[in-house]
């Protein structure tokens, strides 16, 4: 399946506000967490700056996001992992928003309360979770009721490799072979559970071999790359669509930043994302579309403007709204 000069442009350009919302974020989650005496081997402070948390970055895994969402509408479902933010935003969750409730803010997508790695938007379908493999079964539920609806609706549940391991990740293989669901699960590949390699957690090189075991398609993309996964997911998406059930897609794609902000990586060897960047996902589809007369120097500015104008205009947005009033804690919960 080729993708449409649309589809490549828009790829393009949503990988770019991926990376550099990413890349922005790495910078500000840092403030007023590296104090002076850092350097005499004190504490990282996860507590301190505008950002306080833990914050999982996704730089360098930006084609499965898009490669998948491309195939997309707004109709559909998607479920993402504690690494949310390059799924949410090739889903279609508003920037400012998003940046917004990871600030803490009351603008934010969930009034603040939901912070980075719990990101809600309902008109746009998208929900993550900081449980491993949690989006699972409500995918599963989304691609159920859009069935029962007789809706051609597709519900798509992003997770890592590590969940692959969890027994969720079987239950829902198996329930959505079982009812014959209209969803795709997808894997993220990036070679690390947290700081454990995927050829010491898991007993097979590839999950997509999994998929055999429910009687549904698996399907191993063995590269990072936009286009590759475009067509992987275009097969499964278009089957979901047709009533042809569930299919289980794994991507191998390349974590550049540590788990998670502050993460020492003393796991990875020495060179290793030096060597990952050198295969930059985002330069090799620019370079794919100079080859087919659809970009130019002249049109790669005023995207990579606009990206960055998209990018800013949302961190602005963030860091300039007010905080929710205290009163408002016990509003929007469930109080047992």
């Amino acid at each position: 399946m080729e993708p449409t000069p649309e589809q490549l442009l828009w790829m393009y350009e949503t990988m770019l506000v991926i990376r550099e919302f990413e890349e922005t974020m790495a910078k500000v989650y840092l403030e007023g967490k590296l104090p002076p005496h850092i350097q005499k081997g004190l504490a990282f402070d996860i507590g301190g700056g505008p950002v306080p948390g833990e914050m999982h970055l996704a730089a360098g895994q930006e084609p499965v996001a898009v490669g998948v969402c491309a195939h997309l509408r707004k109709e559909d479902t998607v479920t993402g992992t504690h690494r949310p933010h390059h799924f949410a935003i090739a889903k279609g969750v508003p920037l400012d928003k998003m940046a917004a409730e990871i600030f803490g803010k009351v603008t934010g997508l969930g009034r603040g309360k939901g912070g980075h790695m719990h990101l809600f938007d309902p008109e746009h379908k998208f929900g993550c979770s900081g449980i491993i493999a949690a989006g699972l079964p409500p995918a599963c539920g989304a691609a159920l009721a859009a069935k029962k609806r007789g809706k051609d609706w597709v519900a798509v549940a992003f997770f890592g490799d590590g969940a692959a391991n969890a027994g969720t990740f079987h239950e829902s293989l198996n329930l959505a072979a079982r009812w014959q669901l209209p969803v795709v699960f997808v894997c993220e590949d990036n070679k690390y559970a947290i700081s454990v390699e995927k050829t010491v957690s898991t007993a097979i090189a590839s999950n997509a071999d999994r998929a055999g075991a429910y009687g549904m398609p698996g399907v191993r993309v063995e590269h990072n790359d936009a286009l590759e996964v475009f067509e992987a997911a275009g097969e499964a998406v278009a089957r979901a669509r047709r009533g042809g059930g569930p299919s289980l897609i794994e991507v191998k794609t390349d974590r550049y930043m540590g788990h998670f902000q502050g993460d020492a990586e003393a796991y990875r060897p020495k060179g290793e994302v030096e060597e990952l960047r050198r295969h930059d996902p985002i330069p090799a589809l620019a370079a794919h579309l100079r080859k087919r007369n659809l970009l130019d120097d002249q049109k790669d500015e005023g995207i990579r403007r606009r990206a960055h104008g998209r990018v800013t205009e949302a961190y602005d947005f963030a860091q300039t709204s007010a905080y929710p009033d205290p009163a408002e804690a016990f509003q929007h919960v469930f109080v047992g």
